[in-house]
């Protein structure tokens, strides 16, 4: 049954419609039944099936690798983001080592999951964003001294 308000010159109308054949349909207006009968006979439409068959294992996006803006400061190598996105994953905590081209974090962007990677060996001194934080391309993520 389906059910629609309907305003017809300026008057409110509950109307349901529970029945739908060929060329008669039971309709209730603000509580009285009807017997519709229609010119031609109703064809339901069919709904369309589209069936999408993945080319790969549906799962997570797969982890893109992007070049790593970096800035070299007198207290380390500052990793920026290459990109706008969201913080998906912190991989290390600060203290951590780690070594050159190992993944510190996974940015979402664009519904593409990026491994930013340290750009050098070192040991993480400094974590600036947190899990779930939007940045734009630019912001500084980590510092590696």
């Amino acid at each position: 049954m389906k059910e629609y308000k309907l305003k017809i010159n300026g008057n409110n109308y509950d109307v349901a419609i529970d029945e739908v054949e060929e060329t008669t349909a039971k309709v209730e207006v603000n509580g009285t039944p009807f017997q519709v009968e229609f010119e031609k006979p109703i064809t339901k439409s069919r709904p369309k099936v589209v069936i999408n068959r993945p080319t790969e294992t549906p799962g997570a996006a797969p982890a893109v690798q992007v070049s790593k803006p970096v800035a070299n400061t007198g207290n380390g190598t500052v990793v920026t983001s290459p990109l706008p996105g969201v913080v998906l994953n912190i991989n290390v905590k600060e203290g951590d080592a780690v070594k050159k081209g190992q993944t510190i974090l996974i940015l979402e962007a664009m519904k593409m999951e990026n491994s930013i990677e340290a750009p050098a060996d070192g040991t993480v001194s400094k974590i600036m964003v947190q899990k779930g934080d939007s940045v734009l391309e630019g912001a500084q993520l980590a510092v590696i001294a």
